[in-house]
């Protein structure tokens, strides 16, 4: 994990802040714009999205788009022809997905949130291209956060992303398509915050992201706020935060409350006997959809991204995180937390998971061990 200083950081709460900023930042842009994202919803926002990204390609701007074969499955029909005709390309991450064949390589998906503007400015974090009104239910928001980013930290973003832009134009033989001219990112100091931005992959860096969680988490010394969408962490990182909280460290998880993926609600759900018992505090946000994927240690470390804590996500996709070392960010983004954790969250406690009902209880057992079934059968049940 490589620490840069020098940069200005802005954290960005939710899609009614983020969309406006990344509108404005994409008609700003004078020579290249890249954006990766999991979902591309054809909804208000990204119907508008596609507009601006449409305007920048028509009057010169170099516009790649990546987005995932399964999370936006219908972009091509969507979008295609009209971004192709304005002169944006356009690359799917592993189009084909074989619904009925449970293979490790078909799991793994482009889930990481990055965008690029002018190799000068970076947004990262777990927003996708989606209304934040366009929730099961129309329950809105959903709680999410991502940041924007100037400085030396454009460095390995922008190649991050050249990168894989690179490899899937080679892999679907369209590089002969593709000229491959490299900006030179922008990362003069503007700023003086420190951080560092990580990924996961498949190749040399699987576990960066749950290292630096786990290290982080073996330092602290007072506190722990995690507040992540889909929580189901291994053997060994739940260790991490029951010894943390033996020690006296106050460990606060704020999860997903509302039922989205019934598999993964019922399974996270059978941790938290053992979690309350080891005196981790759990608050369930149900005041919309968690999608958040954030946390604040010791009021100095943090970290935004699109990486849950879960076996998908740490075992299996294309995931980005910045680290940041930064009091008053993480101050900021700590007061965030706390105040959705007063006016949106349920405490659970040992005395009202004692009495629930018995089909939670077996819910949560089936739940647990058809996912841990899944992991075995993908060949990574040792690590969990």
């Amino acid at each position: 994990m490589r620490f840069l200083s020098g940069n200005r950081i802005d954290l960005i709460k939710n899609g009614e802040e983020f969309f406006p900023a990344l509108i404005a930042a994409i008609d700003a842009a004078a020579s290249e714009v890249r954006l990766e994202t999991y979902i591309f919803a054809n909804d208000a926002t990204g119907r508008q999205i596609a507009d601006v990204l449409a305007r920048a390609a028509q009057r010169g701007v170099a516009v790649h788009i990546m987005v995932d074969g399964f999370g936006a499955a219908n972009f091509i029909p969507d979008f295609g022809a009209r971004l192709l005709a304005a002169g944006v390309e356009v690359r799917v991450f592993r189009p084909e997905v074989a619904r009925f064949r449970l293979r490790r390589h078909r799991l793994r998906r482009l889930h990481r949130k990055l965008v690029t503007i002018d190799a000068r400015i970076a947004f990262v974090g777990g927003i996708n291209i989606i209304d934040d009104m366009d929730t099961p239910g129309q329950i809105p928001p959903r709680h999410d956060y991502a940041v924007k980013i100037e400085g030396p930290l454009l460095a390995p973003i922008h190649g991050v992303m050249e990168r894989l832009w690179h490899l899937v134009s080679w892999a679907g033989l369209r590089q002969r398509l593709y000229r491959r001219q490299v900006m030179a990112p922008i990362t003069q100091t503007c700023g003086s915050t420190q951080a560092a931005f990580l990924i996961r992959d498949n190749l040399r860096h699987r576990h960066d992201i749950e290292n630096a969680y786990l290290n982080a988490i073996a330092a602290a010394q007072h506190e722990i706020f995690i507040a992540n969408a889909y929580f189901l962490p291994g053997r060994r990182f739940r260790q991490a935060l029951m010894t943390a909280a033996r020690r006296g460290v106050r460990v606060t998880l704020m999860l997903q409350g509302r039922v989205e993926y019934r598999l993964l609600h019922y399974a996270t759900q059978s941790l938290y006997g053992t979690l309350l018992a080891a005196n981790i505090r759990i608050h369930e946000y149900r005041q919309g959809f968690l999608h958040a994927k954030v946390a604040v240690i010791d009021g100095h470390w943090a970290t935004v991204g699109s990486s849950n804590i879960d076996p998908f996500s740490l075992m299996l996709a294309r995931e980005a995180n910045v680290v940041i070392h930064d009091r008053h960010f993480a101050a900021e983004l700590s007061s965030s937390l706390q105040q959705t954790l007063r006016d949106g969250t349920h405490a659970v406690t040992q005395e009202s998971w004692k009495i629930r009902t018995m089909f939670s209880r077996f819910a949560g057992w089936l739940a647990y061990g058809m996912v841990r079934l899944m992991i075995d059968i993908l060949g990574y049940g040792e690590k969990h």
